[in-house]
């Protein structure tokens, strides 16, 4: 019997376009969890739409695309599957090494809600220890980090007020940082050292590595006398619990998706390998998880290289059979697709597509994820076919030197995909 979600995508338009005027306060929880209780209204709808054969023109169409003269000098890797269908619609140069720009994160956030699980949370935690006198802490506090990208002023205030609970106004000791979370690498491997990259931190303030600084000004400032030396150390095992601050993956999700965010995506990456090995993850051991998987869902496993999470470094080498063997893996894993397709960017509304597709043909019906890196353009993700199937691609065009290229390329391919 076919699968429901195939059978909904008619309907998917009136559902998507006002579900993503839902989500514009990106670290909003109550925005977060009705995308996702919305997407699971596609499994509700009766199973009755037959399956039709595609047309040999739309492949005719996709073939033609290829003569253009784009291709003279640089490449291209196309797949296109029927997830209907369960059947493959078009591939060229399928199994080519290509580097996938941000498409990257299909992978990562694909992995990460398959090992960790839909309510998996990012933490940031405040621990003491010593002991409280004379409203005077004589002890130790500790923050300690969780790779939360998403840590704010409100979190910091939250934390300050847990202090102020404790009804101390001086700290005569010491303010940790545990940062022991992952190992102390601040940058990937493989990243331009002339990029604006994103700081490895797992301590972060508003997207920076200043967190003790601000955290012992921020104590000043509301009435709290400072009697200790900033510096880095591990939690002991007997420190109390006083404050946690969460968020939850489909929040960094959302921004890493949407907005193509990366360092959200390499706080992704290592939280992927956060249930195996608490302490001093590396990049190597969140590659471990990431191929473990690609060895389930693709029989060339080998054929890949996965060197960071949010595709910036040069390393990184998938095909575009991988990437649609993820996609397809994510479809048929309920858990995965719930929260994996509310935060795609939508055709022509938002995120990183808000400006392409717009037209009616399209808009609202292509759920992708774009990749840009030099030379490099790169879009995978789901299409509403006009016959009523799903169908999941990937493209990524190599060695252009202007993205626009690769985009116009792209969109051609997705209005074939549309063409009644």
């Amino acid at each position: 019997m076919i699968n429901s979600k195939s059978l909904l995508w008619l309907l998917a338009w009136y559902v998507c376009v006002p579900l993503q005027a839902q989500v514009d306060n990106k670290h909003s929880n109550e925005s977060v969890g009705t995308v996702v209780a919305t997407s699971a209204v596609h499994d509700s709808v009766s199973r009755t739409m037959p399956l039709l054969d595609w047309p040999s023109s739309v492949r005719n169409q996709l073939s033609q695309l290829l003569e253009d003269k784009l291709f003279n000098t640089s490449q291209v890797g196309l797949m296109v599957y029927d997830l209907t269908a369960d059947s493959t619609l078009f591939a060229y140069n399928e199994r080519q090494m290509m580097r996938p720009g941000s498409i990257m994160k299909l992978l990562t956030a694909i992995t990460a809600l398959d090992k960790l699980g839909g309510n998996y949370q990012f933490k940031t935690e405040l621990y003491y220890d010593g002991k409280i006198e004379n409203r005077t802490l004589t002890g130790d506090v500790y923050c300690v980090g969780g790779f939360d990208p998403c840590f704010s002023h409100d979190d910091m205030h939250s934390f300050l007020s847990c202090v102020k609970d404790l009804g101390i106004d001086t700290i005569r000791g010491n303010l940790f940082a545990d940062k022991t979370m992952k190992d102390l690498n601040t940058l990937g491997e493989g990243w331009c050292w002339d990029d604006d990259n994103p700081i490895l931190s797992p301590l972060l303030y508003n997207r920076k590595d200043h967190f003790m600084d601000q955290f012992e000004d921020e104590l000043r400032s509301d009435g709290i006398r400072v009697e200790a030396f900033s510096s880095t150390g591990r939690k002991p095992a007997n420190a109390k619990l006083l404050c946690v601050r969460t968020h939850t993956i489909d929040q960094i999700l959302l921004d890493m998706m949407k907005e193509s965010d990366n360092l959200y995506a390499e706080a992704m990456f290592y939280q992927i390998a956060a249930q195996g090995k608490r302490t001093d993850i590396s990049a190597k051991d969140s590659r471990v998880v990431i191929n473990q998987l690609i060895h389930d869902v693709s029989a060339n496993a080998t054929d890949c290289r996965i060197a960071d999470g949010s595709g910036l470094s040069l390393y990184n080498y998938v095909t575009v059979k991988l990437l649609v063997n993820f996609l397809k893996y994510a479809y048929h894993n309920d858990a995965v697709y719930r929260h994996l397709l509310p935060v795609l960017p939508v055709a022509g509304v938002d995120g990183t597509l808000k400006d392409r597709l717009t037209d009616a043909s399209t808009r609202g019906k292509v759920w992708a994820k774009t990749g840009t890196l030099t030379g490099i353009s790169s879009l995978a993700g789901y299409c509403q076919a006009p016959n009523g199937h799903l169908l999941c691609f990937a493209i990524i065009n190599q060695g252009i030197m202007r993205s626009k290229f690769g985009h116009v390329f792209q969109d051609k391919v997705c209005h074939v995909l549309r063409k009644p």
